[in-house]
């Protein structure tokens, strides 16, 4: 029952926080999101890294007649994720502070509910609840930009939602087309994701139009707009700049990690033909991404809205790494999956703290930052440094590893490619530059007596800089966990499958069969 409470204890919480007065809410909430992040410490105790089999697993029977079960389990792939989640939640919380003036509840509540939507979307093992959890996201995510965003924030969620359900539906209908597959080819109708990777689709090399293929480029494009992969990525830029410190937080942080997930769940291992004939040109529209979202970033002049364009370009390397198919490649997607969530969830941070400051996020108004609020501006460059893959940061060991694979799978988009590191650290450092250093800006004459950060803020971005650094200098605790499952899907890439480890009073006290 330990991953049943990681999911659903956020929305037993999000009904406590519903009854209490407002003047309580910011409190509880996060006091809640803390101790709902040392519960989730527990998966260390229990996990067993050294398998690729799925672990914990509870498994109920929902709707026979169906195939539906409930269906949760964890392994390698899914494990850092859901710490990431539990971790960023309560730095989320505290991170809006002071930001969220108005229907305090209703925000807290969305968040509490989000965090149950996004750990669902990692722990599913039913593709039918897993799509429960994947849309039931989008709902506190649409309140949190509609009610605390900007002043286009109507536009940048109507956007955002549109996007995302369209794709969400299409997947639907493949799923539905599986589960029957699983019917006709199993002998059973079955939504289990564990069945999905037992099907041969038929496949014609050379032929668009092939059952294999359609499938999966329905569900490509439902996880390319959830990432979001060039050329889906529009949706991304607005909502980030409408949505506020905290929605920004969490959804570059967690939810963009739900659709390069999706590739890794679904994608990679059960269309295994389509993936190896398409690859050439997933691997062209990475690249894409990281080349033009650092090229757009250079040329704004919005903070928020650079930083936006970077996880354009940031998310384009994962892409590249997951479609090199080797474990270089597919480890350092992962591991870049949990770096960004880190880098660029601090760089929304920090971009929130100096905007309620002075309610300005163009850059051509600062300067000379770093003499006001040097706190601030030593802060920034740590995570600048993390953000343009500096060694000893997180960004470094992601990026290396992606761009390594790359150049096992393709030298020429290798070379190509690592132009995105150079351009990342020019536009990151451009920015810095003009903020921090140089001559006053009228920012900083407005506001000549300008608070440096306080100790709410500093106690709020100090376990990211922890992480920055304990990544950068010893991913090993990362990747170690990850490396069997990675290299379980690497060399049965044409025969996929999971094991699932259940022990017999587990399967008692599920009604279940330890034989699945």
């Amino acid at each position: 029952m330990v991953l049943s409470l990681i999911v659903f204890l956020p929305m037993v919480y999000a009904l406590f926080v519903a009854g209490l007065p407002e003047k309580a809410v910011k409190k509880a909430t996060l006091g809640l999101s803390i101790i709902h992040f040392l519960f989730s410490l527990s998966l260390l105790q229990f996990f067993n890294p050294d398998t690729a089999n799925l672990q914990m697993v509870e498994r109920l029977t929902w709707m026979p007649e169906l195939g539906v079960t409930y269906f949760l389990g964890i392994d390698g792939i899914s494990f850092w994720l859901v710490l990431l989640t539990t971790f960023l939640t309560p730095i989320v919380i505290a991170g809006s502070w002071s930001s969220i003036v108005k229907q305090e509840k209703a925000f807290h509540i969305s968040m509490l509910v989000l965090e149950s939507a996004m750990i669902g979307s990692f722990l599913a093992f039913d593709s039918i609840l897993f799509y429960i959890f994947f849309e039931l996201s989008l709902i506190p995510m649409y309140f949190i930009v509609g009610i605390w965003g900007g002043e286009n924030r109507i536009y940048a969620t109507l956007k955002f939602f549109i996007y995302t359900m369209a794709g969400s539906l299409l997947m639907l209908a493949g799923i539905i087309y599986l589960i029957f597959q699983c019917d006709t080819q199993l002998g059973q109708i079955s939504a289990s994701v564990l069945d999905f990777y037992k099907l041969d689709l038929p496949f014609v090399s050379g032929r668009l139009l092939n059952p294999q293929n359609v499938l999966f480029f329905i569900f490509c494009l439902a996880f390319a707009i959830k990432v979001p992969m060039f050329p889906f990525h529009t949706w991304l830029p607005d909502a980030h700049v409408q949505a506020p410190t905290g929605g920004s937080m969490i959804l570059a942080g967690v939810m963009l990690k739900m659709g390069t997930y999706g590739f890794l769940r679904f994608v990679l291992p059960v269309f295994p033909e389509s993936v190896a004939e398409y690859t050439p040109l997933f691997m062209a529209l990475g690249l894409v991404g990281i080349i033009y979202g650092a090229l757009v970033a250079m040329v704004q002049v919005d903070m928020k809205k650079l930083v936006a364009y970077s996880s354009v370009s940031h998310m384009g390397y994962v892409i590249l790494g997951l479609f090199a198919m080797n474990m270089m490649g597919l480890q350092g997607s992962l591991f870049q999956m949990l770096a960004h969530g880190i880098s660029t969830g601090a760089l929304f941070l920090l971009v929130g703290v100096i905007y309620e400051r002075t309610h300005s996020r163009e850059i051509a108004a600062y300067g000379a930052l770093a003499k006001a609020i040097p706190i601030y501006a030593i802060s920034f460059l740590i995570i600048t440094f993390s953000s343009i893959a500096v060694p000893m940061t997180n960004g470094f060991v992601g990026e290396f590893l992606i761009l390594f694979g790359t150049f096992q799978a393709s030298p020429y988009v290798g070379s190509v490619a690592v132009l995105g590191v150079i351009l990342g650290a020019a536009y990151m450092l451009w920015m810095v530059k003009k903020v921090f250093f140089g001559e006053e800006g009228a920012i900083v004459k407005k506001y000549p007596d300008m608070p440096d950060m306080n100790w709410r803020e500093l106690a709020t971005l100090a376990p990211l800089v922890i992480m920055v650094f304990w990544m950068g200098l010893f991913p090993g605790t990362f990747l170690r966990v990850s490396e069997k499952s990675l290299e379980n899907l690497v060399k049965n890439k044409h025969n996929y499958n999971i094991s699932v480890e259940l022990k017999e009073d587990d399967s008692r006290s599920l009604g279940v069969n330890s034989e699945l």
